[in-house]
């Protein structure tokens, strides 16, 4: 366990207060709007901070196309985005982590769980003077997150990165603070990888994380406190951590690979090598096979009922998520996340055709 001088606590407790105030300061949750007056139908959404970034130009393009559609989208995580969708207020959730079966009893009707993007959750970090990116073993960054690797110098850090010259300094852990698909994603690999961690902080949306963990809301602001945060480490998307100029660790595969998230490695991820047509669409991948697959990869769903009040907002969904799942495809690389293998655009256009019926 880790032990802090007076010093130590008093900066903890400074940044801990920052954190805090940071995001009150940011004042009412983002809603992305499109087209807000002036349309013929109007189709609102909620949930996933992780595919904010793709689910913002997809509005864009689209939105532009079809001027008399008016589109918004509260950027509130998926653990909200999935409550807004279950009490009726929104038409379509975004969310990182599957419905559960409880959640599918509340729903009135059918429900329909629509992968649209993926993406790779990274660890990422801040350490001036390092160059290039850390090596992390799988039995090693789970035991970071549980706060029993505490000092970045530490000998199973070291033994992975030869001839790097380590800090003796403490690590401080940047989590999630609000309900979160990534959290899911990401406690579902570690749960995958660590049988310490299964049996102790397990599988969850929110966690009460151990020792100091410092949290702040939504990927773009855990990736924020890091970039501030010197001696820290922490998980966000991918993209959000690049688009800071932070560092992505190399994550060790269940091929004993040392990996770091790029589109390819994301792509290999996600088909393990099989072009086979998945037999159900809400499957979590926790520890992808190859050698070359990057080892923390999750989908996006979008959330749709079957039957909607009308025919036209019916019409109206199904027209826009049948663009994500083609054309939309195209704008996921160039913002870092992995466009859906054609086994898997397959089978989400084959279940989108059911839409209401």
């Amino acid at each position: 366990m880790r032990t802090f001088t007076p010093l130590k606590t008093a900066l903890l407790s400074l940044g801990l207060l920052l954190a805090h105030s940071g995001a009150q300061g940011r004042g009412a949750e983002e809603v992305f709007k499109v087209n807000p007056t002036g349309t013929t139908q109007a189709l609102n959404g909620a949930g996933s901070t992780f595919a904010a970034p793709i689910i913002k130009e997809w509005m864009r393009v689209y939105g532009g196309e079809h001027p008399d559609l008016g589109l918004s989208y509260a950027v509130v995580g998926s653990g909200a985005g999935i409550d807004r969708f279950l009490a009726g207020t929104v038409d379509i959730g975004a969310t990182d982590a599957p419905l559960t079966p409880a959640d599918v009893a509340k729903v009135k009707g059918d429900v329909l769980q629509i992968p649209v993007t993926a993406g790779m959750i990274a660890i990422t970090y801040n350490l001036p003077g390092i160059q290039g990116p850390l090596n992390l073993p799988r039995a090693v960054y789970p035991d970071i997150f549980m706060d029993k690797i505490v000092r970045w110098d530490d000998p199973r850090i070291a033994a992975a990165n030869p001839g790097v010259a380590l800090p003796h300094k403490l690590i401080q852990v940047v989590a999630r603070r609000d309900s979160s698909g990534t959290t899911f994603a990401f406690t579902n690999h570690l749960a995958a990888v660590s049988p310490a961690w299964a049996v102790g902080l397990g599988v969850a949306k929110a966690l009460d994380w151990p020792g100091g963990a410092m949290t702040a809301s939504g990927n773009e602001g855990v990736a924020q406190r890091i970039k501030l945060t010197e001696g820290s480490i922490g998980y966000v998307e991918s993209g959000f951590a690049e688009r800071l100029g932070l560092p992505l660790a190399g994550l060790e595969n269940r091929a004993g690979g040392f990996i770091v998230p790029t589109v390819e490695t994301g792509q290999r991820a996600l088909t393990g090598g099989s072009d086979a047509i998945p037999e159900a669409l809400d499957v979590m991948i926790t520890d992808p096979e190859g050698a070359h697959s990057y080892p923390i990869v999750t989908y996006t769903w979008l959330l749709l009922r079957r039957q909607y009040e009308d025919a036209a907002k019916t019409a109206a969904i199904k027209n826009l998520v049948g663009w994500i799942l083609t054309q939309g495809q195209a704008r996921a690389e160039p913002l870092r996340y992995v466009p859906l293998p054609a086994s898997i655009t397959q089978a989400a256009q084959g279940e989108l055709a059911t839409l209401g019926e």
